[in-house]
């Protein structure tokens, strides 16, 4: 905990914000999650729709700036961040600097046959959270946040 501690006092203060903003977020993203997913969906954008795939050059700092916050604070909460946390942090993120995001929701079966799921967010051609494992999983929902 006190290299944490020692590492966030390196960080540039616009950089301790945004890992700051990442904890909050995963925070809020954790106590969504414990909510039935009827009451979350609405505030996660457009049932079935996905956002552009188009490069979006002026927010691709941003968007990876996010990526990273998001991931690395993500190994720092005493509360489960996993990839559906981890999607619905990055995506509050986003959409609070109105850069359109879309978050897919997979399934797939693993070794013993049992049903598995997956989340995963997308900001035009980047993706933030999930992509490590999103190629194994089978698309069952995805919401298309316009920001704004």
């Amino acid at each position: 905990m006190f290299r944490l501690i020692k590492k966030a006092f390196a960080l540039h203060p616009r950089e301790l914000r945004l890992y700051t903003e990442a904890f909050f977020y995963l925070g809020w993203a954790r106590v969504l999650k414990a909510l039935p997913f009827a009451k979350v969906a609405p505030g996660l954008g457009r049932p079935m729709q996905e956002t552009s795939f188009a490069r979006n050059t002026p927010a691709e700092d941003t968007i990876k700036r996010i990526s990273r916050a998001v991931r690395t604070m993500s190994r720092h909460t005493w509360w489960e961040s996993q990839c559906l946390v981890m999607a619905i942090a990055a995506m509050k993120m986003l959409d609070r600097r109105g850069i359109e995001s879309t978050l897919y929701l997979g399934t797939a079966r693993d070794a013993d046959g049992k049903m598995i799921a997956h989340a995963w967010l997308r900001s035009g051609n980047i993706y933030l959270t999930g992509f490590e494992e999103m190629r194994k999983f089978t698309v069952v929902g995805k919401f298309g946040n316009a920001a704004g």
